[in-house]
């Protein structure tokens, strides 16, 4: 199973059943992939579904990832600051220290991490991550 970390930007707009990324969504629920985070992105998630959606969809939305049998929680014990925006970190981390496959982002902040040779993240967007399950 592909194991990945998967920027705020994402999770958030795909919650929408209108939204293009809203597949997404149904490979989680499917176990298509194993979804890994950290506490800073949980809380982030949160915070953002709060500002987006009304409250009971945040707490629905955590409770279910609480729940998920795919998913995992990591806690990058080094910071590596990669990333010119510091808020985006906690993504690169969480994937360097729990060794994701992937991280999956339209952040495009986060493109620097493909000339970055150590510590090695591999970034694709939306459409790379769909075409990779095959869907």
């Amino acid at each position: 199973m592909i194991h990945v970390v998967i920027d705020t930007n994402i999770r958030i707009s795909s919650l929408s059943v209108k939204s293009s990324g809203h597949w997404i969504v149904n490979a989680f629920l499917q176990e298509r992939f194993h979804l890994i985070v950290s506490t800073e992105i949980l809380l982030e998630y949160e915070e953002k579904l709060k500002e987006k959606y009304a409250l009971h969809v945040a707490d629905d939305f955590l409770e279910a990832i609480g729940i998920a049998v795919n998913v995992s929680e990591t806690t990058p014990h080094f910071h590596w600051n990669l990333i010119k925006d510091t808020d985006d970190n906690k993504f690169s981390d969480c994937a360097i220290a729990s060794g994701a496959d992937y991280l999956v982002t339209e952040d495009h902040d986060f493109n620097l991490l493909k000339q970055t040779q150590f510590p090695r993240v591999t970034v694709i967007n939306l459409s790379e991550f769909k075409m990779l399950l095959g869907i």
